[in-house]
């Protein structure tokens, strides 16, 4: 103990020495946080004091994990040739796997952790991801989200681990701890806990819409995931879109400050969410106790000039200003920044390697929820005539959900990846046939109909939301295939990749066999091994499931915090072969 407080009085004399020598535009800078392109110009981190650097949709950092490296490292040493040396933080939404960079190993969506209920796995998924996302030059990643859904229109439910307060907690503590590891260490990232708070329990599943929970309600339901975070010693917590109550949480000092700072006793980064100063109340939301911007498309110049003015105005404090600033340095120095600044070459050479992919395909094989199972038709049998259906079935893209190569995902194959289609023909030991189109011309005994939703992220993915472009029901198409195989007397059995719960009752009832497999990532391959029978299931839902769309009428879907509406599958439901 003794030596933790000696290090940490270290660091915060080395805070005190730095923050007394540094000019307002220095504080200012070191709270700014830019793309690495667009935003800037070539020599802004140096001139504006830049203190952090994300990368997200666009133009990529280079062609190879080294290229992206080097890009970095370049940015780095301008921030290192200023007058202090400050070194910056380089963030990305690493959400599941380093998924911004193709080739890395990508893990199932955290909804697909959650139903798993592992919390060591998840610490191993995470601990990978750090390890990955540092080989591409980062050390700082957005993540975990530890929201808690109350309606599945909302287009982020997948983000998330569960509806059940006690096994976010949980499963957040353990993401926690294997991003974070060892700070000191090369392999290690910042984490972030997010969106605070509220982002999943929006009034009728709305991104960034608002919650009329009550302020107990918050603190009960809501909150505990946080305070796991930070008894973790999470170095980040992001800034919600939403609104509680009417008011932006960007700009909720009660919950920011008081709550948050004060009474969990926080001392990181609270960092703002995409343009929030633009977005939120400029400089209200720094008075509310956001200690870093998204001074990103367009806001640098705003941002900058705005808070420098309202400090010489005395509408921000400069207590306020180094208060933010010292929580930046603090992290940047738990992070050994100063020391060692840039990142390890010697880690590119683990991006995707075999290790990884089994753990992740592991996870693949303790996500997926068996909710039927007819006359045990599963597991099926290596020697059967099987045929898989519809273009999920080969299609690593649609399989991995958004922030998969890109912001929105992708609907193509992509590279590491294996396809659900080639995990059944490694293990079969009969042709396994493939119907893209579900027209039913081919001669099987079982069909493995693998339908669900494309891929999307944020707002895209709202039901009846601005996009409008999701329902929760299947497309007609994919009813189509489960029905052109029932009418012709073959078994079937219907994989689901979700991000959310959907409402299927017609189709669970057409069906033989029925897997919510979520959306597993590039590992494929781990949905045949327990379909076959090689592994037994082991999920359990972690959402309540809703029977009809008229569940949704209200402002929350079916969950276990309402009884009122009775679901057709019960969080925690989940059936095995072998009775236990």
């Amino acid at each position: 103990m003794g030596k933790k407080v000696n290090a940490f009085q270290i660091i915060e004399e080395k805070i005190d020495a730095l923050i007394a020598v540094m000019t307002i535009d220095e504080m200012i800078g070191q709270m700014t946080q830019v793309r690495h392109f667009d935003d800037i110009s070539a020599d802004d981190v140096e001139t504006r004091f830049i203190g952090s650097v994300i990368h997200t949709q666009g133009p990529l950092p280079g062609e190879t994990a080294a290229d992206w490296q080097a890009k970095f490292t370049g940015l780095q040493k301008q921030a290192l040739s200023t007058r202090l040396g400050i070194p910056l933080l380089f963030g990305v939404d690493a959400v599941h796997g380093q998924n911004t960079f193709e080739g890395a190993t990508i893990f199932p969506h955290n909804i697909g952790l959650g139903a798993s209920g592992n919390p060591d796995l998840v610490r191993q998924a995470a601990a990978i991801t750090a390890t990955e996302t540092q080989a591409t030059g980062f050390n700082w990643v957005f993540s975990p989200c530890v929201a808690i859904p109350f309606n599945e229109k909302w287009g982020r439910v997948y983000e998330a681990f569960s509806e059940s307060t006690d096994i976010t907690t949980e499963l957040t503590r353990a993401s926690v701890r294997g991003h974070q590891g060892d700070l000191l260490q090369s392999n290690s990232v910042l984490a972030t806990a997010k969106h605070f708070i509220g982002d999943g329990a929006t009034d009728f599943g709305v991104e960034g819409g608002n919650s009329s929970l009550s302020l107990d309600e918050v603190k009960a339901r809501l909150l505990p995931p946080y305070q796991a975070a930070i008894e973790e010693g999470v170095g980040a917590v992001m800034a919600s879109f939403n609104t509680l109550d009417g008011l932006s949480m960007h700009a909720h000092k009660e919950l920011i400050t008081d709550l948050l700072k004060g009474e969990l006793k926080f001392d990181g980064i609270v960092v703002s969410d995409w343009k929030g100063y633009s977005r939120f109340g400029e400089n209200d939301i720094i008075n509310a106790g956001i200690d870093m911007v998204m001074a990103v498309d367009g806001d640098l110049e705003g941002f900058q000039k705005g808070l420098k003015d309202a400090v010489a105005n005395g509408v921000v404090s400069l207590e306020r200003i180094k208060d933010a600033v010292r929580r930046i340095l603090r992290q940047k120095f738990r992070l050994g920044l100063f020391d060692n600044p840039f990142p390890d070459k010697k880690l590119i050479k683990k991006i995707g390697i075999k290790a990884h992919r089994e753990v992740a395909r592991q996870a693949v094989r303790e996500s997926l929820v068996l909710l039927k199972n007819k006359n045990n038709t599963l597991p099926l049998q290596k020697d059967a005539k099987i045929v898989v259906v519809g273009e999920f079935g080969d299609n690593s893209g649609l399989q991995s959900g958004g922030w998969t190569v890109n912001w929105q995902g992708t609907n193509e194959n992509y590279q590491g990846a294996t396809t659900i289609l080639e995990g059944f023909r490694k293990i079969s030991t009969a042709e396994v046939a493939y119907d893209k189109d579900g027209s039913g011309n081919v001669d099987a005994d079982i069909a493995v109909i693998v339908v669900g939703e494309t891929p999307y992220a944020e707002f895209f993915g709202d039901i009846g939301g601005e996009m409008n472009a999701y329902q929760l029901t299947l497309t007609e198409s994919h009813q189509q295939y489960i029905k052109t195989y029932a009418e012709k007397g073959i078994k079937v059995v219907m994989v689901l990749i979700s991000g959310r719960p959907l409402v299927v009752t017609p189709q669970i009832e057409q069906s033989d066999a029925f897997v919510a497999a979520w959306l597993p990532g590039s590992e494929g391959h781990g949905i045949a091994e327990v379909l076959y029978g090689d592994y037994d299931f082991k999920g359990k839902l972690p959402h309540s499931w809703p029977k009809s769309e008229e569940d949704f009428r209200g402002k929350y879907g079916p969950n276990y915090w309402d009884d009122s509406i009775k679901p057709l599958f019960p969080m925690g439901f989940g059936l095995r072969f072998k009775k236990s």
